[in-house]
């Protein structure tokens, strides 16, 4: 797909994104201003990015006398982007931001995951840590660290898992205690002592930046020493590679945090991934963000944006891979076409994208590509709403955020991974080398379903709590935005039998949701939790569909080669994808026990 071209439409076509000019928070705005972010963007990621996604794969990041090494080009093209702005896009004009519409910067950044993703997780970090220290941070803490992350100055990091632990957070053995008996007069925050260790930290040791401010959970002992049980004994505490005075001038003197290994990845190779060691030496200084306890609940502002974040990241792997079969499919002749020209041998080959099977895998790419697009927007422009609109739509903005954000990275990290995997095998035997870039995205992808949150994770979250908060508010309010679109559809016969199916599919979902839960036990409730995320998350992808297919005709413009083929992707994905709900949904309303009641012998 045209990247560009696509986004265009989402923005302008479908949302209606310049319109947000009209509010006082953008007002400086227009779609020239919008226009020229986006410029930018698409330039630098095409010359600084792009070129260099291959070496950073093959030039892994290595140790070298307690330092780490990364390519000369990480190096300048971070810098390129921080000089940009971007990392501030949609913060206030007087911390030096841009007051871009959220939704705007998402897209620009779409460019930077599509050309080299392994060095777009180095500012996602850093914009996600600054963008939670301005909500949750004390002026000071906000003035030391956030502005000079927003300035690209320094990076950031969120350090939640450990070794023993992995996403049980209620298990993390992380310590702080009071450094000193003046420790909460520090103008920083509470100064404590950590003593820990943390696994998985992106972006944990470079020297990109002269400092790297990690965000720690970590727990407070009680009057008996011990730690408190549970998520609601986490604090979270800044705590910067290097020392820091009052004003956040550099001391010159190493904090006591200490990379302990690097971890050796399937891809997304570009991003350092470290083991860090807190307290080595005494205990690591670090500020508490908040109060303590509170820990978990400030560290969900950065953990919700980064799990769109990566949403979008999947989705623009899933659109190299796209790309590139794409492109392959129309040069490469291969077979002939079924029939009596098939068999025989004389007549001239044909191009692999003649053949009806290719055409299958790419219209599914483009199904899946361009639907997490949308849906990666679709959610950015209700951030915007949430920050902008009336206090109704404020609200209703908040409460589809929360059903929609364990979709917006749940399901791109399955289906754009999917999607890359149609684009090896239109390949064939070459996209299993690597003389094509297609195996590096496929390899790069495979981490969005692990990071930020298990696949399991984010479907325990959507059965067991989303969908059912405030007694199913949440579910009513989304589908409610569904037939709105189901009525817009239903008076066109392009789009009626889908509008109708989508109807049904809205029903059967709904009747799942309470079959699961017309039991006692959570148990049973949630076993099936990962199906019924995966046929949630196709509906919300047959209603954006829908959505823009209702938008082109009411529009007039399905006449263009753009819009056939978006209505042939709405076409792909209502006959061939959509129907997948019923089996998926199956063993939710019947709370089969398949999975639950097999011996652990049988294995």
């Amino acid at each position: 797909m045209s990247t560009r071209s696509t986004l265009d439409f989402l923005l302008y076509d479908w949302l209606k994104v310049d319109q947000l000019s009209e509010r006082a928070r953008f007002a400086d705005h227009s779609r020239a201003t919008f226009d020229a972010v986006l410029d930018t963007c698409e330039r630098l990621a095409r010359d600084k990015f792009a070129p260099f996604n291959r070496l950073l794969d093959t030039q892994e990041p290595v140790v070298e006398d307690g330092r780490v090494r990364l390519p000369q080009a990480t190096h300048d093209a971070l810098h390129a982007y921080a000089a940009t702005g971007m990392i501030a896009a949609s913060q206030d004009a007087d911390i030096g931001g841009m007051q871009l519409p959220c939704v705007v910067e998402k897209a620009a950044n779409a460019f930077f995951s599509q050309a080299c993703i392994a060095m777009g997780g180095y500012v996602m970090l850093t914009h996600g840590n600054a963008g939670l220290l301005m909500a949750h941070g004390t002026a000071r803490q906000q003035e030391v660290f956030a502005a000079r992350e927003f300035a690209g100055e320094w990076f950031g990091t969120m350090c939640l898992s450990e070794p023993q632990a992995g996403s049980s957070l209620s298990d993390i053995a992380t310590r702080a205690t009071p450094d000193g008996d003046d420790f909460a007069a520090d103008p920083l925050g509470a100064r404590y002592r950590l003593v820990g260790n943390k696994m998985w930290i992106s972006a944990g040791e470079h020297e990109i930046t002269p400092n790297i401010v990690h965000l720690v959970l970590a727990k407070i002992p009680g009057p008996d020493g011990r730690l408190p049980a549970g998520v609601k004994g986490i604090s979270l505490f800044i705590v910067p590679k290097h020392r820091v005075d009052a004003e956040g001038n550099l001391t010159g003197e190493r904090n006591d945090v200490v990379l302990a290994g690097l971890n050796h990845k399937l891809g997304y190779r570009g991003t350092t991934n470290t083991l860090l060691n807190f307290g080595e030496k005494g205990g690591a200084t670090g500020y508490l963000v908040g109060n303590p306890g509170d820990g978990l609940r400030c560290m969900f502002h950065m953990m919700n944006e980064a799990r769109i974040g990566v949403g979008l990241g999947a989705t623009m792997l899933g659109a190299a891979g796209y790309d590139a079969s794409l492109a392959y499919a129309k040069q490469r002749s291969q077979g002939r076409p079924i029939g009596a020209g098939g068999k025989d041998a004389s007549a001239p080959p044909v191009r692999l994208i003649e053949h009806a099977d290719i055409r299958r895998m790419l219209l599914a790419q483009k199904s899946y590509v361009e639907g997490g697009l949308a849906l990666a927007l679709y959610c950015a422009r209700l951030v915007d709403e949430q920050r902008t609109g009336t206090p109704e739509s404020q609200a209703e903005a908040g409460t589809l955020l929360e059903m929609l954000t364990p979709i917006a990275k749940s399901w791109p990290s399955e289906w754009a991974l999917e999607a890359n995997s149609l684009a090896i095998q239109i390949h064939g035997g070459y996209g299993y080398t690597r003389d094509f870039p297609v195996e590096q995205h496929w390899r790069d992808n495979r981490l969005n379903m692990i990071h930020e949150g298990t696949h399991g994770i984010q479907a325990l979250d959507l059965l067991g709590r989303k969908a059912v908060m405030q007694g199913g508010a949440g579910l009513k309010l989304l589908a409610h935005r569904i037939d709105a679109t189901i009525a817009r559809a239903l008076p066109r016969a392009r789009l009626a039998a889908y509008a109708n199916a989508l109807a049904q599919a809205l029903q059967r979902l709904g009747a799942a949701t309470r079959s699961a839960w017309a039991t006692a036990s959570p148990e049973d409730a949630l076993a099936n939790a990962t199906p019924y995320l995966q046929a949630f998350g196709h509906t919300i992808l047959a209603w954006l569909w829908l959505d823009v297919g209702a938008s082109l005709l009411e529009a007039g413009d399905a006449g263009s080669s753009a819009n056939v083929g978006r209505l042939a992707a709405l076409d792909y994905f209502m006959r061939y994808e959509l129907p997948k709900n019923d089996a998926w949904l199956r063993v939710v309303e019947s709370r089969d026990r398949t999975c639950r009641d097999v011996p652990e012998d049988a294995f």
